[in-house]
């Protein structure tokens, strides 16, 4: 049996003119006028030997081999004088099976090309099924329902630009009945299906597929509401610009296109900023957008000039719109801007100020190459969602400042999401008093009985690096100028004999002052000595040279920075791996269980971690809270080391870095300093875990000269056995997983100012094989 759905359905479908065959057989028994009566019986007695026409079939081929026969039979729905101008065709509900079209939806479809399959818009499969589920509702349950959904035919005209007709359907002449399988609900299973037309599962077990016999036809008529559908997708394109979702609406300048019906179209547009007087892109629409014009005020108008039009938008700010280049002005053809024009092929144009209060917002413009494509009429059609434009401009800038605002939160402050609610809390309460006119004071945020995690990876020996990169810079500095010296007269002698004396203090007895003593020189004297050498009669070569040393200086310091500069760069890419994993695992500690994190970058990165039933008052905190983060704090360093392995032969300098955790067991608390306007240790007891982090950093082993902590190893320092017992336990299960090495040292750790009895635990990692 032949579904002529695409879709599965309740029904089996039949085509039959049996509804439209009463009406002529009431027609010609009851109607009063000869003529009426003789043209219905011709017309019955014309297809008495084609019972298939009235019993129904499903064999499509039959359309086309009765084309005459029925385009004759429904004559009277579609009248000849009508044909040119009407849209309609007769058509199985809600099926993409048409015929007997008027001739104007012929030439459509001709247009649209062989190719072109005539499909419904916008209905998933679900949706197609319950909404035939609802026409047997209306047809054979007599429920007054309304369909809600509209129904659109998209057909390319052939230009090809994508036309939108709305489609009515009248069903006059078709009969829904049910099958032996079919099920007879209830009012009051009816009533619950209505009020859950989402449910599909739901509809489909009430009516299976197949079980309802749907035959007739239907006439459906289209109109032409190209403009209005463009319109709604537009508004739809506007509300989506969101810098937070980065996906832009990529069809944009085609609803461009059928919308003011011109088959080449170019879109652009910027947002103006008031700050700077400029126009600025909009990086998400960078590939989707073509600025012909306004990139031509950008990049050829001087500062001044710019400035001048924008203000002179502010008062003046009415569209300008060419519907043909070729017929300006010709004083206005040898302008620069009109050749601008020509070298991008651009014929017709429109540039709209977009304004609000009297200040320009953004400015958009429409090129094509088409001349006529823009004028007076299609500038009318823009009033239509100017609006919508001024409200999507308006929450891009809001949703812009929203999302500066987070990344000053999370890039400047320390307000973590974990303890957030406090200070919402407070804000709340501080917004209801100010509501009612009261005085309210905003009360100290703190936690208290919180245990402390702390760790660190800390580049080893930076200091050191650094110094000696410095000489190097230095030294090469004194040398280049030596160099250019010696070439020019001897009115620079008195700068070979002082590059002298500080080559001679670099290298041999260097003061706390020589580098800040060499860079006076150097501003005062040396540069200014150079910079004249250029401004007069000077050999090609000392001016090639010259150009040459200024070409490496580092401008805020006017010393050479290429040594230090590697150093500082791999530094900083070191930092940004380390604490990218460490954040991107930080989220998997949350949901251990709810905690205070900040993290620290400087010649490596440290962590603390604040833990405690303050913190998550509503959820049940143990001590094995402590102990799962412990653990997860240890694997998560020895992860930060693998990946620091994996990029440490791509530095500019190599690194390397020694991690720490501290264990402490003490409870301490934390508040927030409005000052500072971050967290810190509450009290003078608590500031002993603060003081003994700071002097870990370098400690020896007691008696001894060696550092605590190593390249290549994980040191952990603890006071009691208790927590050497924990942590050889997270050790051993990391040594079966094979991230660390089975050669684990017990060691002490020296006595520091005031701190006695810290005890380490020291082991290496497991490294990849090279």
């Amino acid at each position: 049996m032949a579904n002529l759905y695409k879709k599965d359905s309740p029904f089996q479908v039949y085509i039959s003119f049996k509804k439209y065959l009463d009406v002529l057989e009431h027609i010609r028994y009851n109607d009063r006028l000869e003529y009426r009566v003789n043209y219905a019986e011709s017309l019955i007695e014309s297809i008495r030997n084609f019972k298939e026409l009235r019993e129904g079939f499903q064999d499509t081929a039959l359309l086309e081999k009765y084309e005459d026969l029925i385009r004759m039979l429904l004559a009277d729905l579609f009248p000849t004088g009508l044909t040119r101008n009407e849209i309609k065709a007769a058509s199985i509900p809600l099926s993409n099976i048409t015929f007997n079209y008027t001739e104007r939806f012929k030439d459509i479809l001709k247009d649209a090309g062989k190719d072109f399959e005539i499909e419904l818009r916008n209905i998933s499969d679900n949706e197609f099924y319950v909404f035939c589920c609802c026409l047997i509702l209306q047809s054979y349950f007599k429920k007054d329902i309304k369909s809600t959904i509209p129904f659109y035919y998209d057909i390319p005209n052939k230009q090809g630009i994508m036309k939108h007709y709305k489609i009515t359907v009248n069903s006059d002449f078709t009969e829904i009945t049910p099958t032996e399988k079919a099920k007879i609900p209830s009012d009051d299973v009816l009533d619950m299906l209505l009020e859950n037309l989402d449910d599909f599962k739901l509809w489909k077990k009430h009516f299976p597929s197949q079980s309802w016999i749907l035959k007739g036809f239907t006439i459906i008529s289209l109109v032409d509401c190209t403009s209005e559908v463009a319109l709604s997708d537009l508004k739809s394109s506007m509300i989506e610009i969101d810098p937070e979702d980065l996906n832009p609406n990529e069809n944009l300048t085609e609803i461009f296109k059928s919308y003011f019906d011109v088959p080449e179209l170019s879109f652009g547009l910027m947002t103006f900023n008031k700050k700077e007087q400029k126009l600025d892109k909009l990086p998400i629409y960078d590939s989707l957008l073509t600025n012909h014009i306004l990139d031509f005020w950008i990049n050829t108008f001087d500062e001044e000039t710019r400035k001048n039009t924008f203000n002179n938008l502010n008062h003046n700010s009415k569209p300008v719109v060419v519907s043909n280049v070729n017929n300006l002005d010709e004083n206005v053809q040898q302008l620069p801007s009109f050749s601008i024009l020509k070298d991008n092929n651009v014929n017709s144009f429109m540039v709209i100020p977009i304004m609000k209060d009297g200040e320009l917002l953004a400015i958009m413009e429409f090129t094509s190459p088409i001349a006529g494509s823009f004028n007076g009429l299609k500038l009318k059609k823009l009033e239509f969602f100017t609006d919508m434009v001024l409200f999507s401009l308006n929450r891009f800038y809001f949703e812009k400042n929203y999302q500066i605002e987070a990344i000053i939160q999370r890039e400047y402050t320390t307000i973590h999401d974990s303890v957030v609610w406090k200070f919402r809390n407070e804000a709340e309460k501080y917004f209801t008093a100010s509501l009612g006119k009261k005085i309210y004071t905003l009360k100290q945020i703190s936690f208290k009985n919180l245990t402390p995690l702390f760790g660190v990876s800390d580049i080893r020996s930076s200091s050191e690096k650094r110094f000696n990169l410095m000489l190097q810079d230095l030294n090469q500095q004194i040398e280049w100028l030596n160099e250019i010296f010696v070439l020019t007269n001897s009115d620079s002698e008195k700068f070979l004999l002082a590059l002298d004396i500080f080559e001679n203090e670099l290298n041999n007895e260097i003061k706390a002052d020589t580098e800040q003593r060499f860079q006076r020189l150097l501003r005062e004297e040396i540069h200014p000595f150079l910079q004249g050498k250029l401004e007069i009669r000077t050999s090609r070569e000392i001016k090639a040279k010259i150009k040459d040393y200024f070409s490496h200086i580092f401008a805020p310091t006017d010393l050479f920075y290429h040594h230090r500069k590697n150093l500082d760069d791999s530094i900083t890419l070191v930092n940004r791996k380390l604490a990218d994993l460490l954040d991107e695992s930080q989220i998997k500690a949350q949901e251990i269980f709810p905690h205070y994190y900040e993290r620290f970058k400087s010649d490596g990165v440290e962590h603390n971690l604040y833990i405690g039933h303050t913190i998550a008052p509503e959820l049940h905190y143990t001590s094995k809270v402590v102990h799962k983060l412990r653990y997860w704090q240890l694997k998560t360093i020895c992860k930060m080391e693998l990946e620091f392995q994996s990029f440490k032969k791509q530095l500019p300098v190599q690194l390397d870095i020694a991690s720490l955790i501290f264990v402490y067991n003490e409870k301490i608390d934390i508040r927030f300093r409005m000052d500072e306007k971050r967290f810190d240790v509450d009290g003078a007891y608590n500031s002993y875990y603060e003081i003994i982090k700071k002097r870990l950093d370098k400690a020896h082993v007691k008696d001894s000269s060696e550092r605590i902590t190593a390249p290549g190893k994980i040191t952990i320092v603890y006071f009691g056995m208790e927590n050497q017992k924990e942590y050889l336990d997270y050790i051993s299960k990391l040594q079966k997983k094979e991230v660390l090495q089975h050669d684990v040292e017990f060691l002490k750790v020296e006595d520091l100012q005031g701190i006695t009895g810290l005890l380490a635990l020291r082991v290496s990692f497991t490294l990849p094989q090279e």
